[in-house]
Protein backbone atom coordinates (compact mmCIF):
# COMPACT_ATOMS: atom_id res chain seq x y z
CA UNK A 1 0.00 0.00 0.00
CA UNK A 2 2.74 2.48 0.94
CA UNK A 3 4.72 1.87 -2.25
CA UNK A 4 1.60 2.25 -4.39
CA UNK A 5 1.13 5.66 -2.77
CA UNK A 6 4.82 6.47 -3.31
CA UNK A 7 4.57 5.57 -7.00
CA UNK A 8 1.51 7.76 -7.41
CA UNK A 9 3.30 10.62 -5.65
CA UNK A 10 6.21 10.30 -8.09
CA UNK A 11 3.82 10.26 -11.03
CA UNK A 12 2.05 13.42 -9.86
CA UNK A 13 5.43 15.10 -9.47
CA UNK A 14 6.37 13.98 -12.98
CA UNK A 15 3.13 15.41 -14.37
CA UNK A 16 3.93 18.79 -12.86
CA UNK A 17 7.32 18.59 -14.52
CA UNK A 18 5.64 18.05 -17.89
CA UNK A 19 4.24 21.58 -17.84
CA UNK A 20 5.84 23.63 -20.58
CA UNK A 21 7.42 20.64 -22.32
CA UNK A 22 6.27 20.28 -25.91
CA UNK A 23 7.22 18.30 -28.99
CA UNK A 24 9.75 20.38 -30.94
CA UNK A 25 11.72 20.01 -34.13
CA UNK A 26 14.42 17.38 -34.48
CA UNK A 27 17.76 18.82 -35.62
CA UNK A 28 21.27 17.52 -36.22
CA UNK A 29 23.07 20.87 -35.82
CA UNK A 30 26.48 19.19 -36.07
CA UNK A 31 28.35 22.50 -36.40
CA UNK A 32 27.18 23.50 -32.93
CA UNK A 33 28.44 20.29 -31.33
CA UNK A 34 31.63 20.03 -33.36
CA UNK A 35 32.69 23.54 -34.49
CA UNK A 36 35.28 22.25 -36.94
CA UNK A 37 32.86 19.90 -38.68
CA UNK A 38 31.70 20.67 -42.18
CA UNK A 39 27.96 21.08 -42.67
CA UNK A 40 26.38 17.64 -42.78
CA UNK A 41 22.89 16.48 -43.65
CA UNK A 42 22.58 12.90 -42.47
CA UNK A 43 22.57 11.07 -39.17
CA UNK A 44 25.17 8.65 -40.51
CA UNK A 45 27.64 11.49 -41.07
CA UNK A 46 26.84 12.89 -37.63
CA UNK A 47 27.58 9.52 -36.04
CA UNK A 48 30.98 9.33 -37.71
CA UNK A 49 31.97 12.69 -36.20
CA UNK A 50 30.56 11.65 -32.81
CA UNK A 51 32.68 8.49 -32.91
CA UNK A 52 35.76 10.64 -33.42
CA UNK A 53 34.80 12.82 -30.45
CA UNK A 54 34.55 9.75 -28.21
CA UNK A 55 38.07 8.75 -29.25
CA UNK A 56 39.44 12.30 -28.83
CA UNK A 57 41.07 12.49 -25.35
CA UNK A 58 40.90 16.31 -25.47
CA UNK A 59 37.22 16.71 -26.38
CA UNK A 60 36.37 17.64 -22.78
CA UNK A 61 39.54 19.66 -22.11
CA UNK A 62 38.75 23.39 -21.74
CA UNK A 63 41.15 25.79 -23.42
CA UNK A 64 44.00 27.22 -21.38
CA UNK A 65 42.94 30.84 -21.05
CA UNK A 66 45.07 33.78 -20.08
CA UNK A 67 43.16 35.96 -17.62
CA UNK A 68 40.34 33.79 -16.22
CA UNK A 69 38.36 36.86 -15.02
CA UNK A 70 36.87 35.29 -11.91
CA UNK A 71 34.82 37.66 -9.75
CA UNK A 72 34.02 36.67 -6.15
CA UNK A 73 31.73 38.76 -3.98
CA UNK A 74 29.36 38.13 -1.05
CA UNK A 75 29.35 34.36 -1.44
CA UNK A 76 28.98 34.41 -5.22
CA UNK A 77 31.44 33.60 -7.96
CA UNK A 78 31.01 34.40 -11.62
CA UNK A 79 33.20 33.93 -14.66
CA UNK A 80 32.77 33.76 -18.44
CA UNK A 81 32.18 30.39 -20.04
CA UNK A 82 34.72 29.28 -22.64
CA UNK A 83 31.89 28.31 -24.99
CA UNK A 84 29.93 31.23 -26.41
CA UNK A 85 26.29 30.58 -27.34
CA UNK A 86 23.63 32.82 -28.87
CA UNK A 87 22.02 33.28 -25.42
CA UNK A 88 23.98 36.00 -23.65
CA UNK A 89 22.76 35.01 -20.19
CA UNK A 90 24.13 31.50 -20.69
CA UNK A 91 27.64 32.74 -21.41
CA UNK A 92 28.30 33.88 -17.83
CA UNK A 93 28.71 31.15 -15.20
CA UNK A 94 27.38 31.74 -11.69
CA UNK A 95 28.16 29.71 -8.59
CA UNK A 96 26.99 30.03 -4.98
CA UNK A 97 29.75 29.43 -2.42
CA UNK A 98 28.98 28.21 1.09
CA UNK A 99 32.23 28.24 3.04
CA UNK A 100 33.10 25.33 5.31
CA UNK A 101 35.51 25.25 8.22
CA UNK A 102 39.27 25.05 8.17
CA UNK A 103 39.31 21.95 5.99
CA UNK A 104 40.84 22.59 2.58
CA UNK A 105 38.18 20.48 0.95
CA UNK A 106 35.58 21.61 -1.56
CA UNK A 107 32.71 19.95 -3.38
CA UNK A 108 31.16 21.22 -6.61
CA UNK A 109 27.43 20.48 -6.93
CA UNK A 110 25.61 20.01 -10.25
CA UNK A 111 21.83 20.05 -9.84
CA UNK A 112 19.17 18.15 -11.77
CA UNK A 113 17.65 19.16 -15.10
CA UNK A 114 15.20 22.06 -14.72
CA UNK A 115 16.20 22.73 -11.11
CA UNK A 116 14.54 26.00 -10.13
CA UNK A 117 16.73 26.84 -7.15
CA UNK A 118 19.87 25.76 -5.39
CA UNK A 119 19.68 23.40 -2.44
CA UNK A 120 20.38 25.20 0.84
CA UNK A 121 19.89 21.99 2.80
CA UNK A 122 22.70 20.21 0.94
CA UNK A 123 24.96 23.24 1.26
CA UNK A 124 24.32 23.51 5.00
CA UNK A 125 24.60 19.76 5.60
CA UNK A 126 28.05 19.59 4.00
CA UNK A 127 29.43 22.97 5.05
CA UNK A 128 28.85 22.37 8.78
CA UNK A 129 31.02 19.28 8.33
CA UNK A 130 33.90 21.38 7.07
CA UNK A 131 33.48 21.25 3.28
CA UNK A 132 33.18 24.34 1.14
CA UNK A 133 30.17 23.80 -1.13
CA UNK A 134 30.07 25.40 -4.57
CA UNK A 135 26.71 25.11 -6.35
CA UNK A 136 27.32 25.89 -10.01
CA UNK A 137 24.64 26.88 -12.50
CA UNK A 138 24.62 24.44 -15.41
CA UNK A 139 23.93 25.86 -18.90
CA UNK A 140 20.48 27.41 -19.24
CA UNK A 141 19.76 27.02 -15.50
CA UNK A 142 19.28 29.57 -12.70
CA UNK A 143 20.96 32.87 -13.65
CA UNK A 144 21.79 31.40 -17.06
CA UNK A 145 18.19 30.65 -18.06
CA UNK A 146 17.07 31.47 -21.57
CA UNK A 147 14.66 34.44 -21.46
CA UNK A 148 11.08 33.36 -22.09
CA UNK A 149 11.74 29.65 -21.59
CA UNK A 150 9.67 27.70 -19.05
CA UNK A 151 12.46 25.17 -18.51
CA UNK A 152 16.04 24.39 -19.55
CA UNK A 153 14.98 23.18 -22.99
CA UNK A 154 18.27 24.14 -24.63
CA UNK A 155 20.39 21.90 -22.39
CA UNK A 156 18.52 18.70 -23.18
CA UNK A 157 16.48 18.60 -26.37
CA UNK A 158 15.91 16.87 -29.73
CA UNK A 159 18.57 19.18 -31.17
CA UNK A 160 21.43 16.65 -31.08
CA UNK A 161 24.24 19.10 -31.61
CA UNK A 162 23.06 21.73 -29.15
CA UNK A 163 22.65 19.13 -26.40
CA UNK A 164 26.21 17.92 -26.94
CA UNK A 165 27.41 21.52 -26.85
CA UNK A 166 25.50 22.16 -23.62
CA UNK A 167 26.89 19.11 -21.81
CA UNK A 168 30.38 19.91 -23.06
CA UNK A 169 29.94 23.51 -21.90
CA UNK A 170 28.87 22.28 -18.46
CA UNK A 171 31.98 20.07 -18.26
CA UNK A 172 34.27 22.89 -19.37
CA UNK A 173 32.67 25.30 -16.88
CA UNK A 174 33.02 22.78 -14.06
CA UNK A 175 36.64 22.05 -14.85
CA UNK A 176 37.42 25.76 -15.04
CA UNK A 177 35.85 26.20 -11.60
CA UNK A 178 37.88 23.30 -10.22
CA UNK A 179 41.09 24.92 -11.50
CA UNK A 180 40.12 28.08 -9.62
CA UNK A 181 39.44 26.12 -6.42
CA UNK A 182 42.84 24.47 -6.65
CA UNK A 183 44.47 27.87 -7.17
CA UNK A 184 42.67 29.09 -4.02
CA UNK A 185 44.38 26.38 -1.99
CA UNK A 186 41.77 23.63 -1.86
CA UNK A 187 43.71 20.40 -1.76
CA UNK A 188 40.80 17.97 -2.11
CA UNK A 189 38.05 18.66 -4.66
CA UNK A 190 35.00 16.42 -5.10
CA UNK A 191 31.96 16.58 -7.39
CA UNK A 192 28.33 15.77 -6.66
CA UNK A 193 25.81 15.41 -9.47
CA UNK A 194 22.10 14.68 -9.37
CA UNK A 195 20.15 13.17 -12.28
CA UNK A 196 21.30 15.09 -15.40
CA UNK A 197 23.91 16.74 -13.19
CA UNK A 198 25.38 13.29 -12.52
CA UNK A 199 26.33 13.01 -16.20
CA UNK A 200 28.19 16.32 -15.97
CA UNK A 201 29.88 15.38 -12.68
CA UNK A 202 30.77 11.93 -14.00
CA UNK A 203 32.27 13.25 -17.23
CA UNK A 204 34.33 15.78 -15.24
CA UNK A 205 35.57 13.08 -12.87
CA UNK A 206 36.48 10.90 -15.83
CA UNK A 207 38.57 13.61 -17.49
CA UNK A 208 39.98 15.71 -14.64
CA UNK A 209 42.67 14.21 -12.41
CA UNK A 210 42.12 17.01 -9.88
CA UNK A 211 38.85 15.34 -8.83
CA UNK A 212 39.39 12.86 -6.01
CA UNK A 213 35.80 11.81 -5.29
CA UNK A 214 32.62 11.73 -7.36
CA UNK A 215 29.14 11.13 -5.97
CA UNK A 216 26.45 10.42 -8.56
CA UNK A 217 22.81 10.49 -7.48
CA UNK A 218 20.24 8.91 -9.84
CA UNK A 219 22.56 8.15 -12.71
CA UNK A 220 22.92 5.89 -15.74
CA UNK A 221 25.49 5.38 -18.45
CA UNK A 222 23.80 6.20 -21.76
CA UNK A 223 22.09 9.59 -21.87
CA UNK A 224 20.45 8.57 -25.14
CA UNK A 225 18.81 5.55 -23.50
CA UNK A 226 17.71 7.67 -20.56
CA UNK A 227 16.00 10.17 -22.87
CA UNK A 228 14.46 7.41 -24.99
CA UNK A 229 12.96 5.49 -22.07
CA UNK A 230 12.56 8.02 -19.24
CA UNK A 231 9.34 9.47 -17.87
CA UNK A 232 10.61 13.06 -17.79
CA UNK A 233 11.77 13.13 -21.42
CA UNK A 234 8.71 11.88 -23.29
CA UNK A 235 8.38 15.10 -25.27
CA UNK A 236 11.98 14.75 -26.48
CA UNK A 237 11.42 11.08 -27.37
CA UNK A 238 8.28 12.00 -29.32
CA UNK A 239 10.27 14.64 -31.20
CA UNK A 240 13.05 12.18 -32.04
CA UNK A 241 11.13 9.01 -32.87
CA UNK A 242 9.90 9.94 -36.40
CA UNK A 243 13.44 10.82 -37.55
CA UNK A 244 15.98 8.61 -35.79
CA UNK A 245 16.37 5.03 -34.59
CA UNK A 246 17.64 4.31 -31.08
CA UNK A 247 20.81 2.62 -32.40
CA UNK A 248 21.79 5.78 -34.30
CA UNK A 249 20.73 7.97 -31.40
CA UNK A 250 23.04 6.10 -29.03
CA UNK A 251 25.93 6.53 -31.42
CA UNK A 252 25.19 10.21 -32.07
CA UNK A 253 25.28 10.90 -28.33
CA UNK A 254 28.25 8.61 -27.76
CA UNK A 255 30.29 11.54 -26.34
CA UNK A 256 27.64 11.87 -23.60
CA UNK A 257 27.64 8.18 -22.66
CA UNK A 258 29.62 7.64 -19.45
CA UNK A 259 30.03 3.96 -20.28
CA UNK A 260 32.40 5.06 -23.04
CA UNK A 261 34.64 6.53 -20.33
CA UNK A 262 34.35 3.74 -17.76
CA UNK A 263 38.09 3.07 -17.97
CA UNK A 264 38.71 6.70 -17.00
CA UNK A 265 36.27 6.48 -14.10
CA UNK A 266 38.17 3.41 -12.91
CA UNK A 267 41.43 5.37 -12.70
CA UNK A 268 43.53 5.05 -9.53
CA UNK A 269 42.89 7.84 -7.08
CA UNK A 270 39.22 8.38 -7.98
CA UNK A 271 36.61 7.16 -5.51
CA UNK A 272 33.02 6.71 -6.72
CA UNK A 273 29.77 6.85 -4.77
CA UNK A 274 26.40 6.12 -6.38
CA UNK A 275 22.83 6.45 -5.08
CA UNK A 276 20.12 4.68 -7.08
CA UNK A 277 16.33 4.44 -6.78
CA UNK A 278 14.78 1.03 -7.37
CA UNK A 279 11.42 2.53 -8.41
CA UNK A 280 12.90 5.16 -10.74
CA UNK A 281 10.83 5.87 -13.87
CA UNK A 282 13.08 8.68 -15.11
CA UNK A 283 16.36 6.77 -15.16
CA UNK A 284 15.25 3.16 -15.36
CA UNK A 285 16.97 0.78 -12.92
CA UNK A 286 18.17 -1.46 -15.75
CA UNK A 287 20.14 1.48 -17.20
CA UNK A 288 21.72 2.25 -13.83
CA UNK A 289 22.56 -1.40 -13.16
CA UNK A 290 24.06 -1.79 -16.62
CA UNK A 291 26.28 1.20 -15.94
CA UNK A 292 27.40 -0.27 -12.60
CA UNK A 293 28.30 -3.52 -14.35
CA UNK A 294 30.32 -1.61 -16.96
CA UNK A 295 32.20 0.25 -14.22
CA UNK A 296 32.92 -3.00 -12.39
CA UNK A 297 34.26 -4.66 -15.54
CA UNK A 298 36.53 -1.65 -16.06
CA UNK A 299 37.98 -2.13 -12.57
CA UNK A 300 36.09 0.52 -10.63
CA UNK A 301 34.78 -0.22 -7.14
CA UNK A 302 31.91 2.21 -6.58
CA UNK A 303 30.14 2.46 -3.25
CA UNK A 304 26.49 1.89 -4.23
CA UNK A 305 23.39 2.67 -2.17
CA UNK A 306 20.05 1.46 -3.56
CA UNK A 307 16.87 2.84 -2.04
CA UNK A 308 13.33 1.57 -2.60
CA UNK A 309 11.93 4.89 -3.82
CA UNK A 310 11.33 6.74 -7.05
CA UNK A 311 13.26 9.45 -8.85
CA UNK A 312 11.48 12.36 -7.19
CA UNK A 313 10.68 10.70 -3.87
CA UNK A 314 14.40 10.38 -3.16
CA UNK A 315 14.00 13.94 -1.89
CA UNK A 316 11.57 12.73 0.81
CA UNK A 317 12.44 11.30 4.22
CA UNK A 318 13.63 8.75 5.08
CA UNK A 319 15.32 8.33 1.69
CA UNK A 320 17.07 11.69 1.52
CA UNK A 321 18.37 11.16 5.07
CA UNK A 322 19.80 7.76 4.17
CA UNK A 323 21.36 9.21 1.02
CA UNK A 324 22.83 12.11 2.99
CA UNK A 325 24.37 9.86 5.62
CA UNK A 326 25.85 7.65 2.89
CA UNK A 327 27.31 10.72 1.19
CA UNK A 328 28.72 11.97 4.52
CA UNK A 329 30.50 8.67 5.14
CA UNK A 330 31.86 8.66 1.60
CA UNK A 331 33.25 12.18 1.77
Amino acid sequence: MYYNWLDRWDERRAQRGDEGKTVTEFALDAETAFPNAAKIGSIKEFCVIADRAVDDPKFYDPPDGGNPKFQESDGWLKFPSDIATDIDENNMVWAKITKGGSLRQAIVVFHHWNASKRNRQIAKFLSVRGLTVVEIAMPYHFERSRPGSAHADYMLSPNLGRTIQSIRQAVWDGRKLIRWLKSEGYEDVSVLGMSLGSWVAGLIAAHDLAVSKASLFLTGGSLADMVWSGRATRAIRNSLAPDIQLTDFRRAWGPLNMENYAHRLARPGLHLHVVLARRDKVILPELSHGFMQTLTRAGALPTVLQLNCGHYSLAMPPYILLAGLSLKRFL
